[in-house]
Parts: C-alpha cells; structure tokens; sequence
C-alpha cells in the first residue's frame, strides 16, 4: 500500500506540477478571465446575435410595409383593413363570429 501511495504521489513533489495545477485551477475557477465567465459571455453573445437577427428580419418586413403605403392602393388598402374607412357612396359591414366576441371580452 505504501508502494502505490509514493508511486502517485511522486508527481506532485514537483514543484513545477503543483504551481501548474495551481494556476490551472485558478485560471478555471477564480481570475477574472476564467472559463466559467468566458462560457456565459459567449452564450450572451449567442443570443444577442439572434436577436441582432430578428430585429433585422422586422426592419426588412417594415421596409416593405411602408414601400406598400407609399403607394395609392397600399395606402387605401391600409385605412380600409385597419381604420374602416370608406368612400361616401359605400356601406361597410362587419361580421364578428362568437368566437371573436369571447376573445375580446376576455381581454
């Protein structure tokens, strides 16, 4: 027993190996720059860049959204769809189906 004990221990006699392992596990576990901190600014970065991603795809279909209501029809099609409006000489109906009507009383 005392034979396996000297043989595994002998590693860590050295004076190089301890300070190796030392600043291995500070570099890990506690500087500043370790990789705990390292792993979480990257996954932050992971994110923001999806994120980065979606706000781009927005701007794209708002860019398109306001080439369409640059445009007369676009522009028509728009109030119609969202605001109701009409012209003088026409008569708009809603139909609202219960389904609807329930969503919007419980909102």
């Amino acid at each position: 027993m005392g034979i396996l004990k000297k043989k595994y221990l002998k590693p860590f006699k050295n004076w190089f190996v301890i300070i190796l392992i030392g600043f291995a596990v500070w570099m890990l576990f506690f500087d500043a720059n370790s990789w705990f901190i390292h792993n979480e600014l990257n996954n932050d970065i992971e994110a923001l860049e999806a994120e980065k991603e979606y706000y781009k795809r927005e701007i794209e279909e708002d860019n398109k959204a306001i080439e369409t209501l640059k445009t007369e029809e676009g522009l028509e099609k728009f109030a119609r769809e969202e605001y109701y409006m009409k012209r003088d000489n026409e008569e708009i109906y809603i139909i609202e189906y219960e389904d609807s009507l329930k969503a919007k009383q419980n909102e």
